[in-house]
């Protein structure tokens, strides 16, 4: 049985709008503090069927756009300790279920991080739809996922002299979109 869409939200095909879309992260930092930081979305589209069943989620990102506040981290996640943005530069999602759960939406798919593929579900919610000043229909999405390093091969870490380690593996991202309805 098809599941309606959410309302206020038509069919169509939307390219994210990545000059305002962000996705952010935030991962445990000697077992105590978060370090947050953001990874520039350049691409993608939401294909939004007849129905959630119907309906798609494509994304690129880029490694090397990463941004802590601190250059010497920002170097040390671009290197071959972490995500080795020279020689991977993207990072990819692309959806292979849309479904309804609750008020919010699932959306289940293929992360590839450091040529690593995971399946993932981003727990998503519809934000809504409107037009913009210079007359383009967009609509908004936030979803929000939890993975672990381990499991993408990021595996860099450092013991610490009180127990743990200094990076957490759990990496939680969220991610804003404005996607722009194409005619």
């Amino acid at each position: 049985m098809a599941t309606p869409l959410p309302s206020g939200l038509t069919a169509g095909t939307y390219t994210i709008d990545a000059s305002h879309s962000t996705a952010s992260f935030s991962v445990r930092h000697a077992g105590m503090a978060k370090v947050r930081g953001t990874i520039a979305i350049t691409s993608g589209t939401v294909t939004v069927g007849d129905d959630l069943e119907s309906s798609s989620v494509t994304a690129v990102l880029d490694a090397a756009s990463v941004s802590t506040g601190d250059a010497n981290r920002d170097g040390h996640l671009k290197s071959a300790d972490f995500w080795h943005a020279e020689e991977r530069p993207t990072w990819t999602f692309t959806s292979n279920a849309v479904k309804a759960h609750g008020r919010h939406l699932v959306v289940a798919g293929d992360l590839t991080i450091n040529d690593v593929t995971q399946q993932v579900e981003l727990e998503t919610e519809f934000v809504g739809t409107g037009t913009d000043p210079f007359g383009y229909a967009r609509a908004g999405f936030e979803s929000t996922v939890e993975i672990s390093r381990a499991n993408f091969g990021l595996t860099w870490n450092a013991a610490l002299e009180t127990g743990g380690f200094l990076v957490g593996d759990k990496v939680k991202i969220a991610l804003d979109v404005s996607a722009v309805k194409q005619a």
